[in-house]
């Protein structure tokens, strides 16, 4: 393996970004694999993300046996030392302002799409590659490739955003219009700042040289002037407004094949936009790959890698591995033992029975039967909420799909945050946890701020509502307001005698002593006469007050 550290490349603004290439020793020409971010091309995964380390080596001791050494992994970019002997070039860049890489840092900005784009222009014109880029990465680094891949760069092929979101309101930064300010507050100083380019307080060094990741450093005083403040910047956009929207790509214009894979236990930040990233994009040649698992591990787990590679080895290198056959969404259905694997043709599956489950005030029940009698109940927006549950399923039911809340609410005071919780319960009452993404989490979940209830019905689906989130629409004293709550898709196979639950809040559902991260809680507490309130829900034949669950039949 050819490696070259901190390559020259040069934007069309002056600035030069700089990042690691790894390549076959040969004179031959090779398909690239892209990835740019803020994380650090020079932080190894080991001593980045130590805990994270430990889990995954963990999970896969055999690193080793799969001719990785682990020295060149880095966090949420693909492994140099498994993709290079499979015939790729990788291109792992600093994005500007972040590492070695100078300029005004400005987390998931136009100007950083277009150096991307430059990026990837200039990688397909080098004399080492065959003319085609594809992107690959996690998170933050999957997020930028549903962003310029709408750019349509020269030389783009193909693209494999793994766990990332393709809309910064929806996905990233607020949850049916409620600030999710909990992650991007612990993020910013965490994993971006200790990042910076010039920052003299990173505590990384490079393995090798022994020197600042991040570059020579620069003073303390001239670095908060060199950035932009991404948590204040999304407090100052609670719309989706222009700002926003400059950070959402247009899926529409985004043509090459791609691979999109998301994770069950993502909701809150990423899922969502991998399925919508999935059915919006352009692209005639896509597929849609759900897994399970925490953030990291499955992108580097041996079958997962397989993957990426055949995918890409059909796409940039013409191999005729029949990728093309493959079917166009996999799943791995959850189930208490694990998981089931189950194909599809497209999204949400075509065998889907979406089904109305009602809820029924008077009893808390969940059931096929509407409320004969109107019913109503009141819970405070800060204590536990209310919690409706399903009888013990006579036969097995497996859920795979789309969920859409349908609730009739009235508030104490002019608006309200609903949290949406979808919960499993054994036979014998106890919950069954998920492993999540970050912690352990519930089936899935939903959100909406009744101000925000407003709908693009031209962009709406049965099974899922498109809030417009523009101007809000407060309610009047004792006004009903029927909303449409977008629950995050979900699998799970439920054995005969468990049951579903179904628990409304006015603030994020958390199991005891465990913290969550995607959390929502700073933003409402600095208004509590308006979200310290009460919720009143209204069932019965006159308010719509059901749950749209996709069920599909136990043959397949």
């Amino acid at each position: 393996m050819k490696i070259e550290r901190d390559v020259a490349i040069p934007m069309a603004d002056g600035i030069v970004l700089r990042g690691n290439l790894f390549r076959p020793d040969s004179t031959a020409r090779f398909p690239v694999i892209v990835s740019l971010g803020i994380y650090g091309k020079d932080i190894h995964f080991a001593d980045g993300y130590a805990p994270q380390w430990k889990i995954l080596t963990g999970l896969y001791p055999g690193l080793a046996t799969e001719g990785s050494s682990g020295r060149w992994l880095r966090w949420e970019v693909p492994d140099p030392e498994r993709f290079v002997p499979a015939g790729f070039a990788i291109l792992v860049v600093d994005a500007r302002g972040s590492g070695k890489s100078p300029g005004y840092l400005d987390a998931l900005s136009p100007r950083e799409t277009q150096d991307y784009a430059e990026v990837i222009a200039w990688a397909a014109a080098q004399p080492w590659s065959n003319g085609r880029v594809g992107l690959l990465g996690v998170s933050y680094l999957a997020i930028k490739q549903w962003q310029v891949a709408a750019l349509r760069p020269p030389g783009l092929a193909a693209i494999c955003p793994w766990e990332g979101g393709s809309d910064h309101y929806r996905d990233w930064s607020h949850h049916g219009g409620i600030p999710s300010d909990g992650f991007a507050t612990a993020w910013w100083p965490r994993q971006v700042l200790v990042n910076q380019h010039g920052s003299a307080a990173t505590p990384y060094r490079d393995r090798d040289t022994g020197e600042p990741v991040t570059g020579a450093p620069l003073p303390e005083a001239l670095l908060p002037g060199n950035r932009a403040d991404h948590p204040a910047e999304l407090a100052r956009h609670p719309l989706d407004d222009a700002w926003h929207r400059d950070r959402s790509p247009d899926l529409a214009r985004i043509e090459v094949p791609l691979l999109s894979a998301g994770n069950w236990g993502g909701p809150g930040l990423h899922l969502r936009g991998n399925v919508e990233g999935f059915l919006r994009a352009g692209s005639r040649e896509k597929w849609l790959s759900l897994h399970v698992g925490t953030h990291y591990e499955s992108f580097y787990l041996p079958d997962y890698v397989a993957m990426q590679q055949r995918f890409f080895a059909h796409f940039l290198a013409d191999a005729p591995n029949g990728w093309r056959a493959e079917p166009r969404v996999r799943l791995a259905i959850r189930t208490p033992e694990g998981t089931r694997p189950h194909t599809a043709p497209r999204w949400p599956l075509p065998e889907t029975d979406f089904q109305n489950w009602y809820l029924d005030a008077r009893n808390l029940s969940l059931s096929r039967t509407p409320p004969e009698a109107a019913g109503s109940l009141d819970y405070t927006a800060e204590g536990a909420g209310v919690t409706f549950t399903t009888a013990p399923f006579a036969t097995p039911v497996t859920l795979a799909g789309p969920i859409v809340a349908r609730l009739s609410m009235v508030s104490s005071t002019d608006d309200l945050d609903l949290f949406v919780t979808l919960r499993v319960l054994r036979p014998d009452g106890s919950e069954f946890r998920f492993t999540g993404a970050h912690e352990p989490t519930p089936l899935t979940r939903g959100w909406l701020r009744a101000s925000h209830r407003r709908i693009d019905r031209a962009r709406s689906r049965p099974f899922r509502p498109w809030h417009l989130h523009e101007a809000p629409i407060r309610l009047a004293p004792g006004e009903v307001a029927d909303l449409g709550v977008e629950i995050w898709p979900t699998s799970f196979a439920f054995p005969a005698g468990w049951r579903l639950a179904v628990t409304l809040q006015g603030r994020d559902f958390e199991y005891p002593g465990i913290p969550g991260r995607i959390l929502h809680g700073a933003a409402r507490q600095n208004e509590p006469a308006r979200f310290g309130n009460t919720h009143r829900l209204l069932s019965g034949p006159n308010h719509p007050c059901h749950i749209l669950l996709p069920v599909i039949p136990e043959a397949r």
